[in-house]
């Protein structure tokens, strides 16, 4: 019987029989092919809901915003003429972009000469570079915006190496938060025009040379941006600081860790959160003081552009206003948004 049921192993299979074994496994295999495919148009159909739900709500907003001010602004009438819809707007800052374009290619030929100008002399014999200026050209309004990312930028990096290490040594150290928080709230609510004048003498009084490293009033803003957004960081670090779980810190204690890699193990990481949320809040403070201080100073900018405009009075002033208006709080969005992803990607890497 052993020898019957061996040789029943060892009988070929008919060709009949190839055929139909080659379906039967053939199948299986190219329904696991075609199965992902279908979860994935599946997903991609059952997540549509949701996300249209998502998106509806806020272009509903946009769009009945757009259409209020399309009705309401031709009934507005101003000393520059009816207040500009947003067609108007949106032309402008089309212009706006045309006069940046034309400004680059003006200041492309102008190297182009100077360069034609230096060949020219050295093949006539003179030895070296005859002229070798830089373009001076009026500033166009995205060399505006540049201007103030950049000072923005260099005063919330001052305010942050400030705030932080005084908000963490307050929320560590009840006798020097007691110290300082009389300084904070008498400081905290000055307003960036009283600060304005001060900076300015003092930053005038220090900068003397006639070619500085950074410009007088680059330095004046980015110090006045400073001054008024760096509470809200110093503020939240303290607070995330002391309430720290007492216990995270007895186990340092019981590791002997020293005061560095308990600051750096423990308190920066548990503080994180605390830490953000006062930088995303003195983010959007520094660029709304920025403007108000490059608009009273005349310093470069999106301030003094929309200031210039105002005094301009010219029937495409108040639409370029207006776009500037809008270019500035996209710009003071997408600060926050960045401030936001930076947050979840530190919370995400956290160790404590």
């Amino acid at each position: 019987m052993a020898t019957a049921y061996a040789d029943l192993d060892k009988t070929e299979p008919t060709k009949s029989e190839q055929g139909t074994a080659v379906t039967k496994t053939a199948a299986p295999e190219a329904d696991a092919a075609s199965e992902p495919a279908a979860n994935g148009k599946q997903g991609f159909a059952a997540k549509l809901p949701d996300l249209w739900k998502e998106i509806w709500p806020p272009m509903v907003g946009i769009l009945g915003f757009l259409a209020i001010w399309a009705v309401l602004a031709p009934q507005v009438d101003t000393s520059l003429g009816a207040l500009p819809g947003p067609i108007e707007v949106a032309e402008q800052g089309v212009s706006l972009y045309n006069d940046w374009s034309a400004a680059k290619d003006v200041e492309a030929q102008f190297y182009v000469d100077q360069e034609a100008r230096n060949a020219a002399a050295i093949a006539a014999g003179t030895p070296g570079r005859v002229t070798d200026f830089e373009y001076a050209g009026p500033p166009t309004f995205i060399d505006q915006i540049f201007t103030s990312l950049q000072t923005v930028a260099l005063g919330f990096l001052l305010a942050t190496v400030v705030a932080v290490p005084l908000g963490l040594l307050a929320g560590l150290s009840k006798t020097f938060n007691a110290a300082i928080n009389p300084l904070i709230q008498i400081m905290k609510p000055v307003s960036p025009l009283a600060w304005l004048p001060i900076v300015t003498m003092v930053i005038s009084a220090m900068i003397t040379s006639a070619d500085p490293l950074l410009p007088k009033a680059f330095v004046i803003s980015a110090l006045v941006v400073m001054l008024c957004s760096l509470w809200p960081t110093l503020i939240n670090t303290a607070v995330g600081t002391s309430s720290i779980d007492k216990d995270l810190l007895n186990v340092g204690r019981v590791l002997k860790l020293g005061w560095f890699a308990k600051l750096t193990q423990l308190v920066l990481p548990a503080s994180l959160p605390y830490i953000f949320t006062g930088m995303r809040l003195s983010l959007g403070v520094g660029w709304m003081v920025l403007i108000a201080a490059e608009m009273l100073a005349q310093n470069p900018g999106l301030g003094k552009f929309v200031w210039d405009e105002f005094q301009n009075g010219s029937s495409q002033s108040l639409a370029r206003i207006m776009f500037a208006v809008v270019v500035i709080g996209f710009i003071g969005f997408g600060l926050d948004r960045i401030m936001m992803a930076l947050q979840t990607l530190v919370s995400k890497n956290r160790t404590v």
